[in-house]
């Protein structure tokens, strides 16, 4: 029953509180009573719309965020929002633009908000943009660990490795408690064959810290090798019992991914349990996992060495956008272009069709691989 005493802002916090704990009925409930009372109320809108998203109730989200900017054009959570929404239709360059208006309004030094819009970029694979809303927030706010870790992750998805390692050192500087920059971090000069520097830096991060197991075996691995511990060691117990928590947690698409990334360069699978279940970066699983609820995930790499995650049509969308020349086309031109340049290089005949078509003609082709 509706309590007329309560006001629109404390309907709106009830449900933030909701919202916060992940019971995403009870604040759509709250929200849609105080709606009921206050149908002009701007923020109730706003937050009808983010727990729709976290429903991912796109159409509904959707026109919660458009019903909060019939209110309010200029309000910036609702743009965010509406950005966020169409990101997840796919549809990047009007969710860019939203982004953009929200920069244009002056909120550029909004610390959380553009931190918000950078990471649902990341999620969905816009790279370049993701990067750059980063480096805002990180001029605005030079001393924001979070941010210097953020504009590391998307270096790092962007082949630009010097500038990872420079800009997760400085997140470190900033907090050396920053666990997520230093699981990273060490992971990257794991990778380089830095393997004292790794260690360095696992040993300074708790089991609990980790939610995937490739750290936790390479930290298990050194110091077994540096130490000279045994396997049953009581200093490895810690780990040991994460590793178990972890394995026990995955579900069957995250292990698939994993097997494949648990092949090393000699074609040799090494312990299935190491496997790293949530990607090279810890905030990026979600994204994998939630672009793939509209259809089975797949990954593909190009002849350059870039991979993609996602449907069909998500991996097409990402090769598109990060194709400059393409980017404002729709994706049929961009498939009927590559395809037309495909063929000529190879002489393999390559259908524009659809986007499993035309990625399964190019892999044929030669030009790329299909992984999963």
């Amino acid at each position: 029953m509706s309590d007329p005493f309560l006001s629109s802002d404390e309907y709106d916090e009830r449900a933030h509180g909701f919202y916060n704990e992940g019971q995403y009925d009870q604040a759509i409930e709250t929200l849609r009573e105080g709606l009921s009372l206050y149908p002009h109320a701007v923020e109730l809108h706003v937050g009808l719309g983010y727990a729709r998203l976290a429903r991912e109730e796109y159409a509904w989200a959707r026109r919660s965020f458009d019903d909060a900017l019939g209110l309010d054009p200029d309000h910036e959570d609702a743009l965010a929002g509406v950005g966020e929404v169409l990101l997840k239709l796919g549809d990047r360059a009007r969710a860019v633009a939203s982004f953009e208006r929200v920069l244009a309004l002056g909120f550029r030094e909004d610390h959380d908000l553009i931190l918000q819009v950078g990471r649902a970029l990341f999620r969905e694979g816009v790279l370049e943009h993701a990067r750059r809303f980063f480096e805002v927030v990180i001029t605005a706010h030079p001393d924001s660990a979070e941010a210097a870790a953020c504009v590391g992750y998307a270096s790092h998805r962007l082949n630009d490795e010097g500038g990872a390692l420079f800009w997760l050192r400085r997140a470190l500087e900033l907090d050396p408690s920053h666990a997520e920059s230093r699981i990273y971090l060490a992971n990257l000069l794991y990778d380089r064959g830095e393997y004292e520097a790794a260690l360095f830096h696992l040993e300074r991060t708790a089991p609990d810290e980790h939610f995937d197991t490739l750290a936790i075996w390479r930290l298990v691995e050194l110091k077994r090798s540096v130490y000279r511990l045994p396997e049953n060691d009581p200093e490895l117990l810690p780990w040991q019992e994460r590793l178990d928590e972890l394995t026990q947690d995955a579900d069957p698409d995250d292990l698939i991914l994993a097997e494949i990334e648990a092949t090393g360069p000699d074609g040799q699978v090494r312990d299935p349990r190491q496997l790293e279940l949530f990607g090279t970066l810890l905030t990026e699983l979600h994204g994998m996992r939630t672009s793939a609820k509209g259809g089975d995930i797949h990954r593909v790499s190009t002849a350059a060495g870039v991979t993609y995650v996602g449907t069909w049509e998500e991996i097409v969308r990402q090769m598109k956008d990060d194709a400059a020349e393409y980017a404002a086309g729709s994706l049929e031109e961009y498939m009927a272009a590559s395809a037309e340049r495909g063929s000529r290089k190879t002489g393999v005949a390559i259908p524009a069709t659809d986007p499993e078509s035309f990625l399964k003609g190019s892999a044929e082709a030669g030009l790329l691989r299909i992984l999963l």
